[in-house]
């Protein structure tokens, strides 16, 4: 089955440095998710990212509804991308590329998600009905979130 994909660009008015400092700090996720995922990071405090770090944490997708999940830093290219991917959680697959590129007026951060489904036969609906949406949702918060973290300096 070929992969669903999320794809998102947002331009920060911030420094090259300044992205890769935030965005590879995992206690920045928090900032940045919506408060009603109730996100918390469960794995031990790190400084900075790593190839081979695993990071656990629990959300709530839905209302009532705790999920864990393990993600491991599998590439890291100081300060232009690193990538996640998920280990064990709600996904059947999940691959998410962090770039980063200096722009005029600051930093284009670029978010893409490739990812999988159960049920092959029921993926596309739920996909389209549910996840996708939700993605959406998440990402759109972020956005948001990100300007105004940054934009209001």
């Amino acid at each position: 089955m070929k992969p669903f994909t999320l794809d998102r660009t947002q331009v920060l008015p911030i420094t090259l440095e300044t992205a890769w400092n935030f965005f590879s700090n995992p206690a920045n996720l928090a900032k940045i998710t919506p408060p009603a995922m109730d996100f918390c990071i469960t794995s031990p405090p790190q400084s900075g990212i790593y190839a081979g770090q695993i990071i656990t944490y629990t959300i709530r997708p839905f209302s009532r509804v705790t999920v864990n999940w393990t993600t491991e830093i599998t590439h890291v290219d100081r300060p232009n991308f690193f990538v996640d991917e998920q280990r064990f959680g709600p996904y059947r697959f999940w691959h998410h590329q962090h770039r980063f590129r200096e722009v005029k007026g600051g930093v284009e951060m670029s978010d893409l998600v490739h990812y999988l489904l159960s049920h092959d036969q029921l993926a596309g609906l739920i996909n389209r009905l549910f996840v996708a949406p939700r993605l959406r949702r998440i990402f759109d918060f972020r956005s948001r979130a990100l300007a105004e973290l940054f934009f209001n300096k």
